[in-house]
């Protein structure tokens, strides 16, 4: 079986803080839950995103990810509080990247998003953006101009695809995930976005795919094979 790099999923672990996101909290879902589902995939290593449903603290993430071994790596919550110190302090705890989440409601202006993105950067830490991507129109031009962006669950929506097109023209990398949470045609924007830039497609479980319509299938996988050209999710998380 080939190597598969997972480039976002969940970890849920029972007993650690769980604030939830607008009433909802999801149920457990623990490494060794995660590693029995990656074992028949074939995944050796990825990426544990923090939830809207997770609060800022990384150290759940980071011990999630250690226990799952070497080649799993962690994006923590981007937090508009968050100085220079707090960022450097997590690119050296090993977090990757912040993630901002607008779909969720806990960024609004995409501008401020670009901006405290931008300051990240020079720390070490590169923006994973959660959105209906046609809300980050406005602030295409600034958002491109970010050393490294990750666009999550292929920008959402079919009004959001020319956005996402546009940034991954600019070097964004854009997460094959979340399929049965997105309001587009999959199949066609995998191959819009495939050809619009050739190595922008990440692969992502979205495991446990808490609150989506439908959950990640191993089929989901085979779509995005149909079109990937070169799998650079490892190299990108420096995961090694």
């Amino acid at each position: 079986m080939e190597p598969i790099f997972d480039a976002h999923f969940h970890i849920f672990a029972a007993g650690g803080p769980m604030p939830g996101n607008a009433g909802f909290v999801p149920p457990p879902f623990g490494v060794e839950a995660y590693r029995a589902r990656a074992r028949k995939l074939g995944i050796t290593g990825g990426v544990n995103v923090a939830g809207s449903v997770q609060g800022g603290d990384p150290r759940p993430l980071l011990e999630a990810a250690a226990a799952l071994g070497p080649g799993f790596v962690v994006v923590a919550q981007a937090d508009a509080a968050q100085d220079e110190a707090a960022m450097r302090a997590l690119a050296a705890s090993g977090v990757r990247g912040l993630r901002y989440s607008l779909y969720r409601g806990q960024w609004a202006d995409p501008h401020a998003v670009a901006d405290h993105a931008s300051r990240a950067a020079g720390c070490g830490l590169h923006a994973q953006v959660y959105a209906d991507a046609a809300v980050l129109a406005p602030a295409v031009a600034a958002l491109a101009r970010l050393p490294a962006l990750v666009i999550d669950h292929l920008g959402m929506t079919e009004a959001g695809l020319p956005v996402v097109l546009d940034l991954a023209r600019a070097g964004a990398k854009v997460k094959a995930s979340g399929f049965g949470r997105v309001a587009l045609d999959v199949p066609r924007a995998l191959e819009r976005i495939a050809a619009a830039a050739r190595e922008a497609l990440m692969f992502g479980s979205d495991l446990p795919s808490v609150r989506a319509a439908r959950p990640f299938a191993p089929a989901d996988i085979d779509l995005l094979r149909a079109v990937l050209v070169h799998d650079t999710a490892a190299a990108f998380y420096r995961a090694g």
